[in-house]
């Protein structure tokens, strides 16, 4: 392991990450309505107003996690209370719950509901990390309430309010997917940080949606983790979405265990969750040209989504993470390979050294989707600062085991 090396690519890790921060400061807020528009092209420059309620919450967490990582700034402190009031005013649904909207007019008007909870968990680390900077202690308590709410319709304790229902006919195919308990193992981490108060009810919600992970849908036999399984955990593998894997999730959903194991000192939940890495990314990556694909089929055979040999920012975003969080936990330079090769295809495909921030959608052959863009309903401030900061805490942590 070269020390020096390991220097440089933490300079280039906070390079990248005051670049990234500057982008979405400059260009993404909305200093008329508050909030931050999402859609930006390659520049800067606002393709449509609509609003992300995902990129809300997730712009609102990210500028008051560094806050919480690098020390208050107000421009930081600023744009995560400019998105936390944003949503407050216009992004719930009052009538349904307090269910959230999926996407809102740049003015905040309702657009699009969805069945889903992930404008509520976004909210609610948003808070969370909120209320751990500032102390404001109405942030901490609308945390909790959509923590709650997403728990107790994930968990079928009650009737989705908006009366949606769900994707499919259940009479017909029920089912479970992986991101609802991945993403509230993550929800739960955040809450769990800022609220001490409520530790035991984390911890136990937290042992949960491991045990749903391992016993649903990590399946060693087939060599993968899936997305969508039967209620009892059975593969639909006569059916294309049975079979899909998407190796960005299942290697975000790998540190997000690991996390866990080293919260609890779990070394066997530790290695499983390394073998769902290894899995993944030797399945997902693309050996012809590089970088992660996004989706494949567990069998081999033709995956039914148009885009699943794109390459998409965040899932070189979460290989960047955990290949690096299990070089730190463990030593193994073949994770360090895989840390510095994700990285290398990054700042050759993704990184715009013009403009700053980081193409969101490539090719398979690595060049962008023409015209290229930064932002999209989907695409904001979260997984790029988010991977940044990780990284240099974690290259920090390193360095100093070598001192």
């Amino acid at each position: 392991m070269d020390r020096k090396k390991l220097q440089d690519t933490q300079a280039w890790v906070r390079s990248e990450l005051e670049r990234s921060v500057q982008f979405w400061l400059k260009n993404g807020m909305d200093h008329q309505h508050g909030g931050v528009y999402t859609c930006l092209d390659r520049k800067g420059e606002i393709y449509s107003t609509d609003k992300s309620v995902w990129m809300q919450g997730r712009c609102a967490w990210t500028f008051a996690y560094l806050c919480h990582v690098y020390g208050v700034k107000e421009e930081w402190l600023e744009a995560s209370k400019s998105c936390l009031d944003f949503m407050e005013k216009y992004c719930i649904n009052r009538q349904a719950g307090d269910r959230m909207y999926f996407t809102v007019t740049g003015d905040g008007k309702p657009l699009r509901q969805r069945r889903y909870c992930f404008s509520e968990g976004f909210y609610a680390i948003a808070n969370a990390e909120y209320y751990g900077v500032t102390g404001e202690k109405e942030c901490l308590e609308r945390a909790r309430r959509a923590y709650d709410l997403i728990w107790n319709l994930n968990q079928g304790l009650i009737d989705d309010p908006t009366g949606m229902g769900p994707k499919t006919i259940p009479e017909t195919r029920s089912g479970r997917a992986l991101a609802n308990p991945m993403i509230y193992l993550n929800i739960t981490s955040v809450l769990r940080r800022v609220d001490p108060e409520q530790e035991a009810l984390y911890n136990e919600r937290a042992q949960k949606c491991v045990d749903e992970i391992f016993q649903y849908h990590y399946k060693p036999e087939l060599g993968c983790t899936l997305e969508s399984v039967d209620l009892d955990g059975t593969p639909r593998l006569d059916v294309t979405e049975g079979r899909v894997v998407n190796p960005g999730h299942d290697i975000e959903c790998s540190w997000f265990l690991m996390e866990d194991a080293n919260r609890k000192g779990d070394k066997k939940q530790h290695e499983i969750a390394m073998k769902i890495f290894d899995q993944a990314i030797n399945a997902g990556w693309d050996y012809e040209y590089g970088g992660l694909l996004y989706f494949i089929d567990c069998l081999g055979r033709p995956p039914e989504a148009y885009e699943h040999d794109m390459k998409l920012w965040w899932p070189h975003d979460e290989t960047m993470i955990a290949s690096l969080m299990i070089f730190r936990d463990t030593g193994d330079e073949k994770y360090l390979t895989w840390f510095e090769r994700t990285m290398d295809y990054c700042k050759e495909h993704f990184s715009d050294p013009e403009y700053g921030d980081w193409y969101g959608y490539l090719r398979r052959d690595g060049k962008p989707t023409m015209p290229a863009c930064k932002g999209s309903t989907f695409k904001g401030p979260f997984h790029l600062p988010r991977m940044l900061i990780m990284c240099d805490q974690m290259l920090d942590q390193i360095l100093a085991k070598q001192a």
